[in-house]
């Protein structure tokens, strides 16, 4: 079984792309990428607030799941310029995640996100699957 999850106020990326911004199978939700949108879908143009914005999404997204952070068993993130950004985005992560256990994570770095310099994407488990 599988079945798609919307957050409550979902951003238009997800029309205009044809995508599920997550999908319930197997006792975990498998969350898309989720950048720093705008509710148009535009990027947030400011560095850190457009990484608080795709934590913001990824948030309202394991939200209408049943899910919180402290569900996240894996991540991965994907940075156009890893080697700048990377003390912005530990600075938002650091704020987010501030106990262990900490969830996998792994940083991959890209040449192109759409007009986007950040997304994460995740896999968590649902709290009713345990």
């Amino acid at each position: 079984m599988r079945d798609a999850v919307f957050p409550e106020n979902r951003h238009a990326l997800y029309e205009a792309h044809g995508y599920s911004p997550a999908i319930r199978s197997g006792g975990f939700l498998f969350v898309s990428g989720q950048v720093g949108s705008r509710p148009d879908g535009s990027p947030e143009p400011d560095f850190e607030r457009q990484v608080e914005r795709a934590f913001e999404n990824l948030r309202a997204t394991l939200a209408a799941a049943g899910c919180g952070f402290h569900d996240l068993v894996d991540v991965t993130s994907f940075h156009t310029d890893p080697e700048a950004q990377f003390g912005t985005i530990m600075a938002v992560k650091n704020r987010i995640f501030d106990r262990p256990p900490h969830p996998t994570w792994t940083a991959v770095g890209v040449t192109w996100l759409a007009g986007f310099d950040f997304e994460i994407k995740v896999v968590a488990r649902l709290p009713d699957a345990v």
